[in-house]
């Protein structure tokens, strides 16, 4: 069985309350530190890195796993926010964000994807990556979104 570790990105450079998504942000003056903290906890010797491409997951997995090939993964990226994306949260008009708070599941972002949407993409990489060869280490950096998707997968959990 392969170990797999699931690792979230550091903190974006974005200011609070904004929604971006799918937008390929820089990270903030912190990456550094936390990239160190996160590395704390990761064994050596990890045979295969996947990465959403967006720099934010990029970024941090060539820190992590220096020298190592990493295998960037569009299907690994966030939640697409269409025409959501940088706009605060706090601006969206209510006619657009009640059908998609009330089920987020199901309803698409204007212009974007809706979790199933995420699910659909990030479970055909996920059985790409589970179809590696046995007694294999490898190390997933990606979203929050990606990462509870995938976790919802392993879990059963609908």
């Amino acid at each position: 069985m392969n170990d797999i570790y699931l690792i979230r990105h550091t903190t974006p450079a974005v200011a609070k309350g904004v929604c971006y998504g799918q937008t390929d942000l820089d990270v903030t003056e912190s990456f550094e530190q936390e990239a160190a903290t996160i590395g704390l906890h990761l064994p050596e010797g990890i045979d295969l890195v996947y990465s959403s491409p967006l720099q934010r997951c990029a970024r941090l997995a060539s820190r992590l796993f220096p020298g190592q090939p990493l295998s960037l993964e569009n299907d690994l990226m966030e939640v697409y926010c269409g025409e959501w994306e940088m706009r605060h949260w706090d601006e969206l008009p209510k006619h657009e964000i009640e059908p998609w708070m009330a089920d987020f599941v199901n309803v698409r972002i204007p212009g974007g994807e809706s979790y199933l949407d995420l699910q659909d993409r990030v479970g055909r990489c996920w059985s790409v990556i589970t179809g590696q060869a046995p007694d294999r280490r490898i190390a997933v950096v990606a979203h929050g979104g990606v990462i509870r998707s995938i976790l919802a997968g392993i879990t059963n959990t609908p």
